[in-house]
């Protein structure tokens, strides 16, 4: 920290300026201007809040694809429908158990081997070759798509949470100050809170494997140089099936976070998938902090697009691509 505020004084402070301004936004009480200007505190802080927990479920979905896109190199486009399958078996298994966290369990570990055979049936075929991987993954989804909409037909689903999950808690951020004096503090989900500690548990677990652990190390030595690895004793295709396997897994538990917070109907395997794709992009390759910076970027970009400029709001996602690709191609957080 004291390294980068000694070559970079103009945009620490600039941070700081809006670190302090950020604050003063979130737990001071408007005055009248700012709500002409802006709208309603609640208004704001709502969707503020979205974005964070948004961003938190696209992190989920988006730290599998970084596993295998990312740090692999391995083009999977079915991973949105590995998203929407994972949502649609987990259904299943709670409405018949009647434990959402059994179906949750289930759900990751049916995509986690679904993963695992397609990186052996597929991808271990096609080394190196990404029009290859990126046509028949292609292929893959779209027939998936259209045997999960034989099977579970156009209808919209929705988990139901634990008990303890449902309601709202209140924020220690003051709405409006009534006329007797009174604190209105804001009210948010219990359970859009939850995705965000879920999503914050996975990074921290994500980076501690690649980071910390044997097997990270030996991930991290199989892509740079395989057959270097490979000659050491290592089964570089068991190590890589794994990791294929974690990643396709992550996505079919976010399958059940998001339907959960959201809902699970087609179409949302292409809208994840694009997801993963720009957070990936502007994150940076096989950068598990990136992936977190991005997936926040992106998920605030939508809500505050949809609640301050409807017609425009797609567009701030790709506003941010492009200018990230141009000042840094690499990604934020990615290597030369």
């Amino acid at each position: 920290m004291k390294q980068f505020i000694e070559r970079h004084t103009f945009w620490a402070v600039m941070i700081m300026i809006a670190v302090i301004v950020f604050a003063w936004a979130l737990f001071a009480v408007w005055p009248e201007w700012l709500i002409d200007a802006i709208g309603r505190k609640k208004t704001f802080v709502n969707t503020l809040f979205n974005g964070i927990t948004l961003g938190g479920l696209y992190f989920i979905v988006a730290s599998g694809f970084t596993l295998v896109f990312g740090l692999m190199r391995n083009v999977n486009l079915a991973h949105g429908s590995m998203y929407l399958l994972g949502g649609y078996i987990g259904y299943e298994v709670a409405e018949a158990s009647g434990s959402w966290f059994l179906g949750l369990i289930v759900a990751f570990l049916a995509i986690a081997i679904t993963g695992v055979l397609l990186q052996v049936l597929v991808f271990r075929r096609m080394e190196g070759d990404d029009l290859r991987q990126t046509l028949i993954t292609i292929g893959i989804s779209i027939i998936a798509a259209d045997l999960m909409l034989a099977v579970w037909t156009g209808t919209t689903y929705q988990f139901d949470p634990p008990e303890w999950l449902y309601g709202a808690v209140n924020l220690p951020i003051i709405s409006v100050i009534k006329s007797s004096g009174d604190a209105v503090y804001i009210k948010y989900p219990m359970y859009r809170l939850s995705v965000l500690v879920v999503a914050i548990a996975v990074g921290i677990a994500l980076w501690l494997f690649l980071n910390r652990t044997r097997i990270g190390m030996m991930i991290r030595a199989g892509v740079n140089d395989r057959e270097m690895l490979s000659a050491s004793g290592v089964n570089v295709q068991l190590v890589f099936a794994l990791v294929f396997g974690i990643g396709a897994g992550l996505a079919g538990f976010a399958g059940v976070i998001g339907g959960t917070a959201l809902s699970i109907a087609p179409g949302e395997d292409v809208r994840y998938l694009l997801a993963s794709l720009i957070v990936v992009i502007v994150g940076g390759l096989g950068s598990v902090p990136g992936a977190a910076i991005g997936a926040l970027l992106i998920g605030l970009a939508e809500q505050f697009g949809l609640a301050y400029f409807p017609t425009y709001g797609v567009v701030l996602t790709f506003i941010i691509m492009v200018v990230v690709l141009a000042v840094r191609p690499q990604g934020i957080m990615g290597g030369r």
